[in-house]
């Protein structure tokens, strides 16, 4: 299986840069910027999606719905239930993201809650799942950075 560096060249990774800072930019304004018919941008986007380089999605801001509170919570995990472990984080809908990690703690979670009292109800629902042996709950104050820009 290629790299996806393989798949992509210069042409892509313009549109794709485009695309990153506003998903609903037209074809037709990328090939204005890029000096290409819109067909070629339509084709590439299209090539892209198809091979999944590339996700469209709306990002919502969390703020207007409510969700004022977020949290990295790091998970010690018994290393042989790891995937079971995961597969339970996966069902808490206020979990947005997960990942396993090096050092002291096997995975790391993302929370976005409304409020303390919902971090605090997510944090004892988490204590309920096999084979957690201890979390570390580290809340987030100020974001500075939060982009969905890679090249």
């Amino acid at each position: 299986m290629s790299d996806s560096q393989d798949l992509i060249d210069d042409l892509d990774k313009q549109i794709i840069k485009f695309l990153s800072k506003n998903g609903r930019m037209s074809f037709s304004e990328i090939a204005n910027y890029l000096d290409v018919t819109e067909k070629t941008v339509r084709t590439r986007y299209n090539k892209l999606v198809e091979e999944d380089i590339i996700d469209v999605v709306g990002v919502v801001n969390p703020i207007t719905l409510g969700i004022k509170v977020g949290a990295i919570i790091q998970l010690k995990v018994v290393p042989q239930q790891i995937d079971a472990v995961i597969s339970a984080l996966k069902q808490l809908r206020v979990i947005r993201y997960i990942t396993t990690t090096t050092g002291e703690y096997q995975l790391l979670a993302q929370v976005n809650v409304r409020d303390y009292e919902e971090l605090s109800e997510t944090v004892k629902e988490i204590h309920q799942i096999p084979n957690i042996s201890s979390t570390n709950v580290i809340m987030q104050m100020d974001v500075y950075k939060n982009t969905f820009e890679f090249l």
